[in-house]
C-alpha cells in the first residue's frame, strides 16, 4: 500500500479528508497527519510517506516551504498542494518546486481520490523506471568493473594527470577526494580448486567483500584475473589506519567461515596526494609478493623498516635459505603475473637475508636452481620443450654482479609466465567456443549470466570475463545483449508477434525492461523498428 500523509491546519478539513475517504479500501494507508508544516516535516522524516497532501497556508511553516524541504530530502515523495487561493504566483512556485498536483479547496473526497489515483499511477511508473535503470546498471556491471579496472591502472601508474583522473572518477561516480590514501591488494582463492577454476565460495566471499569495503569508506577494484585492490581514504593518518584495521578484522572474520579459503593481502603506506598513490601501490605490491613465499593466509604491511604482519609469530627477516625451495618459485610460475616478477624476486632474496645476493656462490646456486625449476615447469607442466624458454644455462660471466644476475632471473621468469599464458590460448579458444555454443542454446533463459557460464566451463567469473574479452574483443554482457537483440530484430521483421512475446522469447520476461533496453541500444522503439524495416522492404 502507498502511504499518504496530510498536512492541514484546519481541523474540520483535516478530519474530512481523513474520514470521508476509505483509504484502505482503495489501496492506501493513511499514515499520519499534522496541523502545521514544522510538525509535518518532523513526522515525514520518520514515516516516509509516498504521497504528501499539504495546504499552502499554515502556521509555523507554510506548505510551499514544507514542499521545498521534502523535495530536497525525499525526492521520491509526490506532493499534492491544496489551496483556497486562486493566486497564479502560488501555482507558478508549486510548478517550480516540482509539485505533482495543485488543487483548489474545497474538494470532494471523490475528486481527491481521483487525483491521488493519478499520482499513484505516476509513482508506479517512476518506480518501474528506477527498477529498470537499476537492472540495466546491474546487467552492465561487467562493463562498469572493466572501466573501474582501467581507471585504477591509470591511478597507480601515474601516467595520467590529476584533472583527467578527477574527471574520469566523476564519470564513474567514484569519490576519490580525501586528505589521506592507502592501497591494499588482496587475493582470495580456494584450495579445493585450481587458480582459474570456478569456486562458489570465492564468488560468495567476493560479493560479501563489497559491503566490507563500502562500510570502511573505501573503493574496490578488480586487479588482474583473481586479485582485488582496495583504495582506502581518510582525513587523517589515524582515520585511515582505523579503517584499514577494521576492514582487515572484518575480512578475517568473513574468511574464517570458509575453511578451504586462503587469502593474502599486501598493505601499502599512507600518502597525502592522489599523485602519490602509485608509491602506496608499490609498497602494497612488495608485501603482496610474499604470498608466493608462504602457504599461510595473512595481511602484510609494507614500510621502509621492512614488511610486518599483524601476527606475532611471523618474522620475515629471519627466513633463511633452508626455507626457500623450488616449490615457491613453481607456485609463482603457476599463479604470478609478469608485472609481479620484480617484486617477487626482491622479496625472495630479502627473505634469505639482505646480503644473500652479494655472495657470488649463492647467486650461482640460486640462479641454477631457478633455471632448472623454470625448465621443469615448461617441460612437465606446460608440455613444451626446454628450448622454448630461450634462456642459456647461467654461466659465471652472466652472474658476475648483482644486477646481471637479477636481470637474468627476471628475464627467464617472465618468459616462463609468457609461455604459460600462450599455452593457455588454445584451451581458451575451446572454452570460448563452448561459451558461444551455450549462449546459442540458452539465450532465451532469463537467468543466463556470467556466473552461470563460469560455473558451466569451470572458470572463475573474473577469468572468464577477461578471456572472453580477449578472444571476442568485447565484454560478455555486450555480446549476450547484442545477440538477444539481434534475435529480437529478426522476430520483429519476420513475425507479427507482440513485442512482449518477442522479449520473453529472447530472454527478457519483463516487457518494460525489454522495451527500455531495445530503445537504449537501437535508438528507437520496437514499433518504430518494425515499421522502418517494413518500409525499407516495400522500397
Amino acid at each position: 500500500m502507498l502511504k499518504v500523509f496530510l498536512a492541514e491546519d484546519e481541523f474540520v478539513v483535516r478530519e474530512g479528508i481523513k474520514n470521508n475517504v476509505d483509504w484502505k479500501a482503495h489501496g492506501y494507508e493513511f499514515c499520519g497527519e499534522a496541523g502545521d508544516g514544522e510538525l509535518a516535516y518532523s513526522m515525514i522524516q520518520t514515516l516516509r510517506p509516498d504521497i504528501l497532501i499539504t495546504d499552502i497556508k499554515m502556521p509555523f511553516m507554510d506548505g510551499l516551504t514544507l514542499s521545498k524541504m521534502v523535495r530536497a530530502a525525499f525526492p521520491n515523495i509526490e506532493i499534492v498542494l491544496l489551496t483556497g487561493y486562486e493566486d497564479f504566483e502560488y501555482a507558478k512556485e508549486a510548478i517550480k518546486i516540482g509539485v505533482c498536483s495543485y488543487l483548489s479547496k474545497p474538494i470532494s473526497g471523490e475528486n481527491l481520490l481521483k487525483e491521488i489515483d493519478a499520482v499513484a499511477a505516476k509513482i508506479e511508473e517512476k518506480t518501474k523506471e528506477r527498477e529498470i535503470a537499476k537492472r540495466y546498471e546491474e546487467d552492465m556491471k561487467e562493463r562498469t568493473e572493466l572501466d573501474k579496472h582501467e581507471f585504477f591502472e591509470n591511478l597507480v601508474t601515474g601516467e595520467k594527470d590529476l584533472p583527467y583522473l578527477l574527471n574520469r572518477a566523476k564519470e564513474l561516480s567514484l569519490n576519490i577526494t580525501a586528505l589521506r590514501y592507502n592501497v591494499l591488494i588482496l587475493r582470495i582463492r580456494s584450495i579445493k580448486h585450481g587458480t582459474d577454476e570456478y569456486s562458489g565460495s570465492v564468488v560468495g566471499v567476493s560479493d560479501k567483500l563489497v559491503d566490507i569495503v563500502s562500510a570502511n569508506k573505501a573503493l574496490l577494484f578488480d586487479l588482474n584475473l583473481d586479485g582485488k585492490a582496495i583504495l582506502f581514504k581518510g582525513d587523517s593518518d589515524e582515520e585511515i589506519t582505523q579503517n584499514i584495521d577494521n576492514a582487515i578484522a572484518q575480512m578475517k572474520e568473513l574468511f574464517s567461515s570458509y575453511p578451504h579459503i586462503r587469502y593474502f593481502g599486501g598493505v601499502g603506506q599512507v600518502v597525502e596526494r592522489i599523485s602519490d598513490i602509485p608509491s602506496s601501490f608499490t609498497w602494497a605490491n612488495r608485501a603482496y609478493a610474499h604470498q608466493y613465499l608462504t602457504s599461510e593466509s595473512d595481511f602484510l604491511f609494507g614500510s621502509e623498516e621492512g614488511l610486518h604482519s599483524q601476527r606475532d609469530d611471523v618474522i620475515l627477516s629471519e627466513i633463511d635459505p633452508r626455507h626457500i625451495d623450488r616449490r615457491l618459485v613453481k607456485e609463482f610460475l603457476r599463479m604470478g603475473d609478469e608485472s609481479e616478477t620484480e617484486f617477487f624476486l626482491d622479496e625472495f632474496f630479502k627473505g634469505m637475508g639482505k646480503n644473500a645476493i652479494r655472495s657470488t656462490m649463492l647467486r650461482q646456486y640460486i640462479s641454477m636452481d631457478i633455471y632448472f625449476t623454470v625448465s621443469d615447469f615448461v617441460m612437465n607442466e606446460l608440455g613444451l620443450s626446454k628450448e622454448e624458454v630461450d634462456a642459456q644455462v647461467p654461466q659465471s660471466d652472466m652472474l658476475s654482479d648483482e644486477k646481471t644476475t637479477y636481470d637474468y632471473l627476471v628475464g627467464i621468469l617472465k618468459k616462463a609466465i609468457a609461455l604459460r599464458k600462450r599455452s593457455s590460448q588454445s584451451h581458451y579458444r575451446e572454452v570460448i567456443g563452448e561459451v558461444i555454443s551455450y549462449i546459442d542454446q540458452h539465450y532465451s533463459d532469463e537467468e543466463l549470466s556470467l556466473n552461470t557460464l563460469a560455473a558451466h566451463v569451470n572458470f572463475s567469473p573474473n577469468h572468464l570475463s577477461a578471456v572472453f574479452r580477449q578472444e571476442m574483443g568485447q565484454t560478455f554482457i555486450k555480446y549476450l545483449t547484442d545477440y538477444r537483440l539481434d534475435k529480437a530484430k529478426e522476430l520483429l521483421l519476420s513475425t507479427s508477434r507482440k513485442s512482449n512475446e518477442i522479449g520473453a522469447m529472447v530472454g527478457y520476461k519483463d516487457p518494460h525492461y525489454f522495451s527500455y533496453l531495445f530503445k537504449k541500444t537501437t535508438g528507437m522503439t520496437t514499433t518504430q523498428y518494425r515499421g522502418k524495416g517494413r518500409a525499407e522492404d516495400e522500397e
